[in-house]
C-alpha cells in the first residue's frame, strides 16, 4: 500500500504536526544560521525574521504554496566585499549592507508586480520542460558538494586526511533517513528525517563530536540583536546583482515544489505572490539587521521525501523558529548539532531535489529525439555543471543561475525562430 499523502491545505493533528514542523526547521537550521555566522552577527535575529517572513509568505500565498524561506546564500560573496578585510570595521559596515538587501527585496516586489500586470505565461516560452527540468537538477547536483564537506567523508584540503567519526556519524545518518523513508511506517514513516538526525545527534555524543559548552553558558531567554540599516549607493551596487541570482532561484523551486505536490504554483497561488512574500520578507529582514531570504531547498527535499506538504506544518516550523529566537539555550542546543549529522540528511536531501529535476523531464514527456529539446537540455547541464562564471561587477553568475540565464535566452531564441518560420519542422520547435 503506497504511502498516504498530506496535501498543501490540510491539517494535522498537534501532536503529529509538532515533529513534523521540528523536522523542517532541522532541515533548514543549519544553513540558515550559517549565513549569520558568517557575517559576525547575532543568527537568534535571522531565525526571528525568517520565521515571521515564512508566516507573511503563506499568507499571501493564500496558503497554497508549502515553503520555508531561509537565509540566501548568494548574498554572501557582495556583502563580504561591502564588510572590508578590517573585521574590527565589519560591525559598522554591516548597516551598509542591509541597505542593499532592502533595495533587493524592492527589485523582488518591482518584478512581482510586472508578472502581475503582465501575466507569466511567458515562463512557458522561456521555460519549457526541456531548459527547466536541468536546472531543477542543478539545484540539488551543485549543492552535492556542499553536503558531502558537511558531511565530512571529502578529504582535508591541507593534510589529505579523513576523519573517521564524522565519517560514521554521517553515513549512519544518511543510512537511518534512506531505510527510514523505505521501512518506517504509521506516524514514524513520515519523520525520517528527524529521526535519522536524532540517531546522529546521539551517535556523535560518545565519539566526542557534541560540544554541550555552549548550552551551558547560553542564558534561558534572550532577546536577538537588532541592526539598523544605513544607505549607501557603491553598498547597494555590489549587492544588488545578487537578485538576479535569487529570482531565478526562485522561480526554479517554485516550479520544482510544485511538481512535487502535483500543482501548478505558477498560475495559482501564481509567481508573482510567491515573489511578493519573498521581497517583502527581504525587506523586513534588511530593516531589522537579519539577511535576505529564499525558499529553502532542503525543506523542498523534506517535502518530497515524506510526502507532507501541508502549510500548516510549514507555518509551525515558521512558529517555532520565532519562538527559538528567544529561547537562548534551546536555540544553543540545536546549534550544538554536528555539522556531520546535517552533512549526511543533507546528501540525500540535495539529491532528492536533484531527481525530482529529472521526474520533471519524465513526466512531461520531453521527446529528445527533438534536437531543440536535446540542445537546452545539453547547454544547460555543462553551463551549470562546468563552473564557467560570468561576473557582474562583485558578484559571479554561476553555476544553476548562469545556466537558468543561459536556457532562458536560448529557449527564447528557439521560440523566435519558430515564430518567424525559420526553423525545420524536424527540430522539434
Amino acid at each position: 500500500m503506497s504511502r498516504t499523502t498530506i496535501q498543501v491545505e490540510e491539517k494535522v493533528p498537534l501532536l503529529s504536526g509538532i515533529p513534523l514542523s521540528v523536522q523542517h526547521l532541522f532541515a533548514m537550521f543549519g544553513a540558515s544560521v550559517l549565513v549569520p555566522t558568517l557575517f559576525k552577527i547575532d543568527p537568534a535575529v535571522v531565525l526571528l525574521m525568517n520565521g515571521i517572513g515564512t508566516l507573511i509568505y503563506l499568507l499571501l500565498c493564500k496558503g497554497k504554496a508549502p515553503a520555508f524561506l531561509g537565509s540566501s546564500f548568494a548574498f554572501i560573496s557582495p556583502v563580504l566585499v561591502v564588510l572590508g578585510t578590517n573585521q574590527a570595521q565589519w560591525s559598522g559596515n554591516y548597516g551598509a549592507a542591509l541597505g542593499g538587501f532592502i533595495a533587493s527585496g524592492l527589485v523582488f516586489i518591482t518584478v512581482a508586480l510586472i508578472i502581475w500586470r503582465f501575466g507569466s505565461d511567458w515562463i512557458k516560452t522561456v521555460l519549457p520542460p526541456a531548459t527547466m527540468g536541468p536546472i531543477v537538477a542543478l539545484i540539488g547536483l551543485e549543492l552535492a558538494g556542499v553536503a558531502t564537506n558537511m558531511a565530512g567523508i571529502m578529504p582535508d584540503p591541507v593534510s589529505g586526511a579523513y576523519n573517521g567519526k564524522t565519517i560514521v556519524v554521517a553515513i549512519v545518518t544518511l543510512l537511518v533517513v534512506t531505510f527510514g523513508s523505505v521501512l518506517f511506517r504509521g506516524f514514524m514513516a513520515i519523520i525520517p528525517v528527524l529521526t535519522g538526525i536524532v540517531a546522529g545527534y546521539l551517535l556523535a555524543i560518545p565519539l566526542g563530536l557534541v560540544e554541550f559548552g555552549g548550552v551551558a553558558r547560553a542564558p534561558l531567554l534572550a532577546l536577538p540583536t537588532f541592526y539598523a540599516p544605513r544607505f549607501d549607493w557603491s553598498a547597494i551596487l555590489i549587492v544588488l546583482p545578487a537578485s538576479l541570482v535569487v529570482i531565478s532561484e526562485h522561480i526554479g523551486h517554485l516550479v520544482v515544489t510544485g511538481n512535487i505536490v502535483g500543482r501548478d504554483l505558477t498560475k495559482d497561488p501564481g509567481l508573482h505572490r510567491s515573489l511578493m512574500g519573498d521581497g517583502i520578507s527581504t525587506v523586513l529582514s534588511g530593516c531589522c539587521g537579519s539577511v535576505p531570504t529564499t525558499t529553502y531547498g532542503e525543506n523542498i527535499g523534506v517535502m518530497a521525501i515524506t510526502r507532507v506538504y501541508s502549510v500548516w506544518v510549514i507555518g509551525g516550523a515558521a512558529v517555532i523558529s520565532i519562538a527559538l529566537a528567544f529561547v537562548g539555550k534551546l536555540s544553543a542546543l540545536i546549534q550544538s548539532i554536528p555539522t556531520p549529522v546535517m552533512g549526511g540528511v543533507c546528501m540525500l536531501l540535495f539529491g532528492v531535489i536533484a531527481a525530482s529535476g529529472v521526474r520533471m523531464l519524465v513526466e512531461a514527456k520531453v521527446d529528445y529525439s527533438r534536437p531543440a529539446n536535446l540542445s537546452l537540455t545539453a547547454i544547460v547541464l555543462i553551463v551549470g555543471i562546468s563552473g564557467v562564471a560570468v561576473k557582474l561587477g562583485d558578484v559571479q553568475l554561476k553555476g544553476m543561475a548562469l545556466a537558468t540565464v543561459v536556457g532562458m535566452a536560448l529557449s527564447l531564441v528557439f521560440h523566435l525562430l519558430k515564430k518567424f518560420r525559420l526553423v525545420s519542422e524536424q527540430s522539434g520547435l
